[in-house]
């Protein structure tokens, strides 16, 4: 026999794909939405800002819908397990982590996000949605990994003052988790495009509600100009198709695997408050950055 023959092939990465690139701007619109709401809450309450924000997002995915698809009757029971996703996904996501990084540091929620990786892989694999390969387990442990260097050299500070919106920034680890591995239970019945509409449609209210009273106090006239193209900017590109984007990507490749980009969100939150505020990266952020790339890179090996 000769060697050539005996010897396999070594995994080679998959060639990126549509999916891939459409993430990759997805992550490159959340990780610079730190940045904008940041500068917008400076002006305008949280849950006033939350609030707006979501009745702007939900009249223009609603919109897009009718334009693209238009209405599609659903089977009572899949309604009703979007509505459950959009409670879950949409209204206790926002509220745990608007209040919780109100309550906490901006270094320990990004910290604490690190964990929604494993949350939405670990789900996925007790309720039997998603198989975990090695090369996937692997990578998404090299990302984690790198995700953790880059926050944590910014200079997380764990303590009682902070216990409440840690506690509430997990929260909203967990119900995104829960979000993406019940997209991903849904297969291909429902378009990416109208569970993302359904579920923003459902949850929408209690979002709205829970901010309403913030509304009714604000000056309207108090906000300058960038203020209201900041909110408009994080209602339509993070939210709207950020959302949309991600739905299609988990029903494409799996919930494990497109959870593996929400590691690459401290990267480009880092790179954006480099170039914004001047907040220079680290050489921990780099060495992150790196077990972050070497851990997408690993995980796409067949």
């Amino acid at each position: 026999m000769s060697t050539s023959a005996a010897t396999a092939p070594a995994a080679q990465p998959r060639a990126l794909s549509a999916s891939d690139l459409a993430m990759l701007g997805v992550v490159v619109a959340w990780g610079t939405n730190y940045t904008v709401v940041k500068e917008v809450v400076g002006v305008m309450p949280p849950l006033a800002f939350m609030s707006v924000r979501f009745a702007i997002a939900s009249v223009a995915m609603l919109a897009l819908l009718l334009v693209v698809e238009g209405w599609k009757p659903l089977r009572r029971g899949v309604f009703l397990k979007l509505a459950g996703l959009g409670l879950v996904g949409n209204t206790l996501y926002q509220l745990c982590f608007v209040l919780g990084v109100a309550n906490t540091t901006a270094a320990n929620s990004g910290l604490l996000t690190a964990a929604t990786p494993v949350m939405v892989a670990a789900l996925g694999a007790v309720l039997g949605v998603e198989r975990l390969s090695r090369p996937l387990v692997m990578g998404l442990s090299l990302a984690v990994v790198g995700m953790v260097l880059v926050v944590a050299a910014r200079g997380p500070a764990m303590g009682a003052n902070t216990r409440l919106g840690d506690v509430l920034i997990l929260g909203a680890c967990a119900c995104w988790a829960i979000y993406t591995v019940g997209i991903r239970s849904l297969g291909n019945e429902v378009s990416a495009l109208q569970i993302t509409a359904v579920t923003m449609l459902t949850g929408a209210p209690g979002v709205i509600l829970a901010g309403l009273p913030a509304v009714l106090d604000l000056d309207a006239g108090s906000l300058h100009g960038g203020a209201w193209v900041g909110m408009v900017y994080t209602a339509l590109i993070p939210l709207v198709l950020g959302y949309f984007i991600w739905g299609r990507t988990v029903q494409q490749v799996g919930s494990a695997r497109a959870a593996l980009y929400n590691t690459g969100v401290p990267i480009v939150a880092a790179l954006t408050a480099w170039a914004v505020r001047g907040e220079r990266p680290t050489p921990f952020q780099a060495l992150g950055a790196a077990f972050i790339l070497g851990g997408v890179v690993l995980s796409r090996r067949k």
